[in-house]
């Protein structure tokens, strides 16, 4: 078993001291301590925390953490839920936050040119005021940040129309170990010339390399768009609601679906404007030119006329947010039905979404454990949370069990264990349920020609 420092040298701490002058290293427990823990509640103790401020900083840490053996934790908002950014293994925690510059904008070719300490709300408000857009909205989207959704390719609410963030990557700047800078892609939007080096950075979680810069593509910002929450008296509504959608020709920006547990613990969070025999949400958004949004409205209303629906509110504007808030706050609302979760982001093929869904539902009852089920109806993406209380007796092997035939049941139906949270440390153990060794075996391969000392977040993925 591979070997790190359990301790900084006095040579290192000078180091490290003298490249990250007052302010931008911390080497204090409370420093140390903060940087160690992320949306996953999970937790460990670094070295040393560095705050780089430019590409040759990198370069330079790089060099000396391959030199020394020394593992790199990169992180930025650490919003992820699969403990990604821990370090599990010590060694130096990288705070991208000081690299937070927009450093172009361009409307001629489509694209923006970003630093990975940008936090993605912003870009998306500075790109807007020029008329572009750029689509991936993660929940955390007003937190989170660009490398760090390019580090997990998040994806978001309007993942079914305008996909996620590896398809609005056109290249990257990446220091890797050793130090050398290598530039993946460009401004072009179309470029087959080797290996997709720029796909295999989007989603490598830190394991590769780490990305310094990046430059994203751009699409014209849409005229209009509208919302609309429908209610339906049970799960069963809410899959024939989004047939009818569907069934109409319409692609929706975005199709959220909340099952009767995630209202529950949304009315016990706030108020809530759906009505009390209201068993399941439809939560779609629809985009276009003011016409277009219009005709699409009335089409989506014509086509729910053949469903049972307990009632529906529509929104458009800045008005239109307050219905989306419903669904950003989901996370923090589970608390109210368990103190402790186990959350999971499986993703199974569309059609088959109702069956996981109520075989969810089924696994909590046999466990005795609450089951919540919401997210992204529209590419099969749902978040499946188990609410728990891991102080009574016997409730954390009642998760964990419930969350092993989940996936189960998720592989059985022909899904992934993960659809956009990627693997870090939750789901490391459950990566041989569906992935072969010979195919564990190559990403192994490309792991070590790219970190051939393993000092890239060690202890994370394959």
């Amino acid at each position: 078993m591979k070997t790190y420092p359990d301790k900084l040298s006095r040579a290192q701490h000078k180091f490290l001291k003298k490249l990250f002058p007052e302010g931008d290293s911390g080497f204090t427990e409370g420093e140390l301590l903060s940087c160690g823990v992320d949306a996953s509640r999970k937790h460990a103790k670094p070295l040393a925390l560095v705050k780089p401020s430019t590409v040759q900083q990198v370069s330079e840490l790089l060099a000396w953490a391959q030199k020394d053996r020394m593992p790199i934790y990169p992180r930025a908002r650490a919003t992820n839920k699969v403990g990604g950014c821990v370090p599990v293994k010590k060694g130096i925690v990288v705070s991208m936050l000081g690299m937070n510059s927009i450093l172009d904008i361009d409307a001629q070719d489509f694209v923006a040119v970003v630093q990975p300490g940008v936090i993605t709300a912003d870009l998306q408000k500075a790109v807007e005021a020029k008329g572009l857009f750029y689509p991936p909205d993660p929940a955390s989207q007003k937190i989170s940040t660009i490398g760090g959704n390019i580090a997990t390719c998040a994806g978001g609410m309007r993942a079914v129309k305008y996909g996620v963030t590896r398809d609005y990557v056109l290249g990257l700047e990446v220091v890797l170990p050793g130090g050398e800078i290598i530039n993946t892609g460009g401004r072009t939007h179309k470029n087959v010339v080797g290996l997709d080096l720029t796909r295999l950075m989007v989603g490598s979680a830190g394991t590769l390399g780490l990305i310094t810069k990046a430059t994203l593509k751009l699409l014209p910002l849409p005229e209009t768009s509208a919302s609309m929450l429908i209610g339906f008296k049970d799960l069963s509504g809410c899959l024939k609601g989004a047939g009818a959608v569907f069934g109409c020709g319409i692609l929706p920006a975005a199709m959220e679906l909340m099952d009767h547990n995630t209202l529950k613990a949304l009315e016990m969070h706030s108020a809530v404007p759906w009505s009390s025999d209201t068993g399941g949400l439809l939560l779609l958004k629809i985009d276009g030119s003011q016409e277009s949004v219009t005709t699409d409205l009335l089409q989506i209303e014509k086509a729910l006329s053949s469903v049972i629906t307990t009632f529906i509110e529509k929104g458009s504007g800045d008005e239109q947010e307050r219905l989306w808030e419903l669904r950003r706050v989901i996370s923090p609302a589970a608390f109210n039905l368990g103190p402790d979760k186990q959350g999971e982001d499986v993703a199974v093929p569309r059609g088959k979404v109702a069956q996981a869904i109520e075989a969810y539902h089924e696994i909590g009852r046999k466990h005795g454990v609450i089951v919540l089920c919401f997210g992204h109806l529209g590419d099969g993406n749902i978040h499946v949370s188990v609410m728990y209380d891991k102080s009574a007796s016997g409730q954390s092997e009642s998760a964990l069990k419930a969350k092993k035939e989940i996936f189960e049941k998720t592989l059985a139906l022909g899904g992934t264990l993960s659809g956009e949270h990627g693997i870090g440390l939750t789901k490391a153990d459950y990566v041989g349920m569906q992935l072969g060794q010979t195919e564990m075996n190559l990403m192994s391969g490309v792991k070590t020609v790219f970190d051939p000392h393993n000092i890239m977040n060690p202890g994370k993925g394959v």
